[in-house]
């Protein structure tokens, strides 16, 4: 099952590579990661994506806990929260796919920016899955390149 990990963490060098060591020395997967100053800027958040049973996001929480510069580890998989991913695309562009393109742009509430004679490029917000039928309705229209920002994400509400 896939589990979305909020890690609070102090935000000092070599914090993002001991997380990432740790994942690498015990063979998680990291499917995603973002991390960036919190309205703290001594505090960064980590928003990890991963899978594995309970046996292993438990093994996972308790290993995050335990690194020095953990200040809160939260799995926020079964609580109220909000996710959300940027995705960067870069599309061909003909004169007969361009009414097509700017109606999808439209749908996904999205936004271009930069278009040229035989590319556009279009920035998209969304959770995860609205990310990947973004993706999923374009590439009919030839996808040059593709960049997602991975997944950022906190509690709903007044946590």
């Amino acid at each position: 099952m896939k589990h979305t990990i909020s890690v609070l963490v102090e935000n000092k060098f070599g914090t993002l590579n001991r997380v990432a060591a740790m994942f690498s020395a015990r063979g998680f997967n990291l499917e995603s990661i973002s991390i960036g100053e919190t309205e703290d800027q001594e505090i960064s958040r980590m928003t990890i994506i991963t899978r594995g049973d309970d046996r292993i996001i438990g093994q996972i929480l308790k290993q995050l806990n335990r690194l020095v510069d953990t200040i809160k580890v939260t799995d926020l998989t079964h609580q109220p929260h909000i996710s959300r991913e940027l995705l960067v695309i870069s599309l061909k562009l003909s004169k007969s796919s361009q009414h097509e393109i700017f109606e999808l742009i439209n749908v996904f509430k999205g936004k271009v920016v930069d278009i040229k004679q035989k590319s556009i490029t279009i920035e998209v917000v969304g959770t995860p899955d609205k990310i990947n039928t973004t993706i999923d309705m374009f590439r009919p229209f030839g996808i040059k390149e593709i960049a997602r920002s991975g997944t950022v994400a906190m509690h709903r509400g007044d946590q």
